[in-house]
């Protein structure tokens, strides 16, 4: 074998294939590169889609990266903020109005109650052609509406198509009757019926709805309406008790919220509720039978002398508590649209007038008090008195009286009080400070005590303004003012024994929880003496039983009366200007063991007779014989002191 390695054989591979014409060669090192051939005609190169493709990735990947920071901001940092927003949204929540408390009289007759009631209610949005298919969806509505509202049709179409498109709420009508809503719910219901028979009819109530309110009621219509003033439009009282005692009728509303979903109730995840808390009811002191004898007797009255006004007040002389206060002209609370504003107040309280001769008590009292003369101490009135600048004289002529103090107040003689009051002090600026503190003592010039909305407390000037003329004619109740009820208070003081006793409207309330809790005990004040009290109740009963006295048409056969008119010259309070009267009369009884005060006051008759023992005289005695009645008061049995007019 030889060492030569042998030839190696050549192991042939795949055949190349055969090199077209028109193709290159691929360039080898140092060779020369292939020169492009131009692109055809008509062809378009297109560009690599790598480019694009990253430019899509990379806005997908800012996208996903702000949905990223965006998530942890609302679930990491914001979670509670949000959380809250949609348990917000989840719920809804609505007031549960407290039923207001009711006000009765002494003997728990209601005189103001609330009544269950809707305000009808409206969702705009359903009335709109959109929902109904047709243009007059909120006409047709408020023709159908209008006349179980009581409303003007164009009212309603204004409140059915507001200006906000997108209101979804408007009110109606508010505190309407079970009734009213009952005759709206079965007219809605028939339309609905027959929308379901007939596809060319509209259900055009259907987006009509109520919600439960209540309404103020007061049984008794006008009787008493100036002492229980109204409820307004928002439930809250808008005068008289109503306003006065607000807080206490009120209550307290409650709350109840639940969860919702398309806007009804998802009875599945239940609902917390805040009860309301009903308001308390109110016991007044007034008698309601009481009440509508002096109503009547002064409404009449006004009428039959066609006065501006006039006002009657019944009170227990012993308690302070007013049995009674009536004014006229009035006004229904249960209809304020017919009501005149002029009228809707307590003008007992709020109206301010000189009160003439009735208020000659008082200066009888410190005469008296003071002992600078009697009952029987002798007094010669001219028919003319000169004093200061002017020239005095009584309402009529007549020769020189020769007349006890007794007599002076019987016949009301304003020459005789200007003589007997001048007798309490050594110098005119003395008289009037003595006097003055009488007056306060007996509660001019102060509120009464009753705390009523618009209470006047009258006026009464410090002693040092008075003018030359004041000073002589404030003694017989000229050149001061005063309210209705502090002038029946003068005459309770002196029938309570020369002890005041605040006036007294409101006898308590009951809580819901059935717990009655009295009023505040009245302040006591000592005015006068006993003595002096008892004096002048025998002098005020010469006024109504002695032939020369001026108030015997108040006389009450088997009772023994006191009393005292007064005719005062009138301030316009339009003017400002005296222009008329003010008739009043004054007195309690049983003269000898005082249960009843009653004060009457006629403003500007302008027909018939204008004295006040003449037009008041009889209102109270017509009065004070209805409530001795009532209060079961028999007559005492005792004669009268039967004390001296005259003197020869």
């Amino acid at each position: 074998m030889s060492d030569r390695e042998p030839p190696r054989r050549r192991v042939p591979g795949p055949a190349k294939p055969a090199r077209s014409a028109g193709a290159q060669r691929r360039p080898g090192p140092g060779a020369r590169p292939a020169r492009p051939r131009p692109m055809p005609p008509g062809r378009i190169r297109l560009g690599s889609p790598r480019p694009r493709l990253r430019m899509v990735g990379l806005a997908l990947t800012l996208v996903l990266a702000a949905f990223v920071v965006r998530l942890l901001q609302v679930q990491g940092v914001d979670a509670s903020t949000y959380a809250a927003k949609a348990e917000k949204n989840r719920y809804v929540g609505y007031t549960l109005a407290a039923e207001r408390g009711g006000i009765t009289d002494r003997n728990g007759v209601a005189l103001a109650a609330s009544v269950d009631a809707y305000d009808i209610t409206a969702d705009p949005t359903l009335f709109s052609r959109e929902q109904l298919k047709i243009d007059d969806g909120p006409e047709q509505a408020a023709a159908l509406l209008a006349p179980i509202l009581g409303q003007e049709p164009e009212k309603i179409v204004r409140k059915l198509r507001p200006a906000n498109k997108n209101l979804r709420y408007t009110l109606l009508a508010s505190r309407q009757t079970p009734q009213v809503w009952k005759q709206i719910k079965d007219l809605k219901s028939a339309l609905a019926t027959k929308a379901e028979s007939d596809k060319s009819t509209v259900n055009v109530l259907a987006g009509v709805l109520s919600v439960a309110s209540s309404k103020r009621v007061y049984p008794n219509g006008d009787l008493a309406a100036g002492i229980l003033g109204w409820v307004n439009a928002d439930g809250k009282g808008g005068g008289g008790i109503e306003q006065q005692l607000n807080k206490q009728l009120s209550g307290k509303d409650g709350e109840i919220r639940y969860a919702q979903s398309g806007g009804r109730q998802v009875p599945t995840v239940g609902s917390t509720e805040t009860p309301a808390v009903p308001g308390s009811d109110v016991e007044l002191t007034i008698d309601r039978d009481i009440q509508w004898a002096a109503q009547n007797a002064i409404a009449k009255q006004v009428q039959e002398s066609r006065a501006d006004r006039g006002y009657v007040i019944v009170q227990d002389t012993r308690t302070g508590e007013i049995l009674a206060m009536a004014n006229s002209p009035g006004f229904d609370p249960n209809d304020l649209s017919a009501a005149s504003s002029a009228n809707m107040g307590n003008a007992a309280v709020q109206d301010a007038f000189e009160p003439g001769s009735t208020a000659k008590i008082m200066s009888m009292a410190a005469v008296l008090e003071e002992g600078v003369a009697t009952p029987g101490t002798h007094v010669i009135v001219p028919n003319r008195l000169h004093r200061g600048d002017r020239l005095f004289k009584d309402d009529i002529d007549h020769d020189t009286w020769f007349l006890t103090l007794n007599g002076v107040l019987a016949k009301s003689s304003n020459i005789g009080t200007i003589l007997a009051t001048g007798q309490l002090g050594k110098t005119q600026r003395a008289v009037n400070k003595v006097l003055y503190d009488y007056l306060r003592k007996f509660g001019l010039g102060s509120y009464t005590g009753l705390g009523f909305p618009g209470e006047t407390p009258g006026i009464l000037a410090a002693p040092d303004k008075w003018s030359t003329s004041q000073q002589y004619t404030i003694p017989f109740g000229q050149g001061l003012s005063l309210n209705a009820m502090q002038a029946a208070s003068i005459y309770s003081t002196i029938a309570n024994g020369g002890v005041r006793v605040e006036p007294t409207l409101v006898r308590g309330t009951e809580g819901p929880d059935g717990k009655f809790t009295e009023a505040a005990k009245p302040e006591k004040t000592r005015v006068i003496s006993a003595k002096t009290a008892k004096t002048l109740a025998q002098m005020l009963e010469s006024v109504v039983d002695d032939r020369e006295g001026t108030g015997t048409k108040a006389r009450i056969p088997g009772y023994r009366v006191a009393g005292k008119t007064g005719t005062a010259n009138r301030v316009d309070p339009a003017t400002g200007k005296y222009r008329g009267y003010t008739s009043s009369f004054a007195g309690f009884a049983p003269a000898d063991k005082p249960r009843v005060t009653v004060y009457c006051a006629i403003q500007n008759a302008t027909q018939g007779n204008y004295f006040g023992g003449q037009i008041c005289g009889p209102i109270y005695k017509q009065v004070m014989e209805f409530a001795l009645k009532t209060l079961q008061v028999p007559p005492t049995g005792a004669k009268a002191a039967k004390l001296p007019v005259a003197f020869n």
